[in-house]
């Protein structure tokens, strides 16, 4: 879930400069200044030790932006320019989805329990009798200091302060991390395991100092335009919780951009209803207990990576994403797809899938509008628009209520999981033991489904009220 903070805005400000800049073919001849322009020389560095290592985070910033890995980089030396230079000639797509801006990713401590001042010094000393290191001392006015080279994180010392004075202080991109997919390297940098990691995205927002990005496409796309290749947009349901207009309104602004047509994934959610429905009917009938959907690819990498006990119930119908493009390639079979959504997983299905050819977010495709200047124009007259079952894919409950809608006397009892925390991936783990309570799962890997995506412009609070509203529900 996003929520809005300084780090996003610093973000999304860089694309948009950088994709102004691209619109006045000023790319490569200006990059290079945004830096110092962004961190003058008078100025203070917000949050840095100086403004030379403001500069040095903004220049690393662009280059998952420009669609670059940080670890690409061969010598430091290299000016933005090239970089971009490169970008504009780029032909072949970076298979990289997440990159992490080591330059940004400095300042976080080790997962660890630090005395507060709330320590009285107190006579039981109960922190350093039970620590099994010996890590607790004393100081001078009496209160407790962890020494953090002994410190094993046991947490023993903070359970017994009577005064709950020990406090926990974790890392905030390992602690949502549900998977254990990203730790501190021998440096102290933040890695990411692609063996472990599902493409949740909740270390995006969950970084401090947003030093963790996706490596973007959005200027492979924009030179696709420029180049006169025929594109199409697939836009998610949840589009409509991003914006206060209504979806034709945001069409034609997507059209814009250089889409010759910007079709929504709503109608491609109709198809995975009457097969994923066809299918849950199936199974029970043959006996098996439950079935899961197989909309979510988070759900679906947690799955092969995590959960494999889970595969033997899982849906094989394609996500509403699969069968758009099955729609796209008909109309336009030499199109470029272009899906446009809210979440990190996507990028990783569209990765895997031979015939979608690139991927903007949410907050890409908002930065594309500011950066090109468009903006959104009122309509009188509405374009004929997908079933509501099938927008309702974009938020928690939708699959469920939708196939429920399709299939009313197949006897569905339904579960949702809406969040793959920690808790809810036990939860699932449980049901294959046998112990799940319904039969038709629907799993999300966002608290209020895809409206609540990682990499939506608004926070969810926002984002709800804009779909019920478009939904008519308002």
């Amino acid at each position: 879930m996003a929520f809005v903070n300084n780090t996003m805005i610093v973000r999304r400000v860089l694309m948009s400069k950088l994709i102004s800049l691209f619109k006045d073919e000023k790319l490569v001849t200006e990059i290079d200044r945004i830096p110092l322009t962004m961190s003058p020389k008078n100025a203070q560095a917000r949050g840095r030790c100086c403004i030379h290592k403001e500069r040095a985070v903004l220049k690393y910033k662009m280059l998952p932006i420009l669609g670059y890995s940080i670890d690409e980089e061969e010598d430091e030396l290299t000016p933005l320019s090239v970089y971009a230079q490169n970008t504009l000639n780029r032909t072949k797509l970076n298979k990289s989805i997440l990159t992490v801006v080591d330059e940004a990713c400095t300042a976080c401590v080790k997962t660890n329990y630090v005395v507060t001042n709330l320590c009285k010094g107190c006579v039981a000393r109960s922190c350093s009798m039970n620590c099994p290191k010996d890590a607790v001392s004393f100081m001078d006015n009496g209160q407790a200091h962890i020494n953090h080279t002994k410190c094993i994180n046991c947490g023993i010392c903070k359970e017994a302060c009577m005064y709950h004075s020990i406090v926990y202080i974790p890392v905030p991109c390992e602690e949502v991390c549900p998977v254990k997919a990203i730790q501190k390297d021998e440096n102290g940098i933040e890695h990411i395991d692609e063996n472990k990691c599902i493409y949740c995205g909740k270390c995006i927002n969950a970084c401090p100092f947003g030093s963790i990005y996706e490596v973007s496409q959005v200027f492979d796309i924009l030179s696709a335009i420029k180049r006169k290749e025929q594109l199409v947009a697939i836009m998610a349901p949840s589009i409509m919780s991003q914006f206060n207009n209504t979806l034709t309104e945001i069409t034609n602004a997507v059209e814009k951009i250089g889409f010759v047509e910007a079709i929504e994934v709503a109608y491609g959610a109709m198809e995975t209803t009457r097969r994923e429905g066809a299918e849950l009917q199936e199974k029970l009938e043959a006996g098996q207990q439950f079935m899961t959907t197989s909309c979510c690819p988070s759900y679906i990498e947690l799955v092969n990576k995590h959960l494999p006990e889970m595969k033997p119930f899982v849906s094989h119908t394609g996500s509403p994403m699969y069968y758009t493009i099955e729609m796209a390639k008909e109309k336009y079979p030499d199109a470029k797809i272009v899906f446009v959504g809210p979440c990190v997983g996507k990028r990783k299905e569209v990765m895997d899938h031979p015939d979608i050819d690139y991927i903007l977010t949410f907050e890409e495709i908002d930065t594309l509008f500011s950066g090109l200047s468009i903006e959104m124009e009122q309509v009188e007259t509405e374009k004929s628009c997908a079933p509501m079952s099938g927008r309702g894919f974009a938020r928690a409950g939708g699959v469920i209520s939708a196939v429920q809608q399709m299939y009313p006397n197949v006897g569905i009892n339904p579960i949702l999981v809406a969040n793959l925390n920690k808790k809810n991936i036990g939860l699932l783990r449980a049901y294959t033991k046998g112990k799940a309570p319904g039969n038709f799962v629907e799993v999300m890997a966002c608290e209020g489904g895809c409206i609540s995506g990682p990499c939506g412009k608004i926070d969810y609070s926002q984002s709800q009220k804009l779909f019920k509203k478009a939904m008519g529900e308002l």
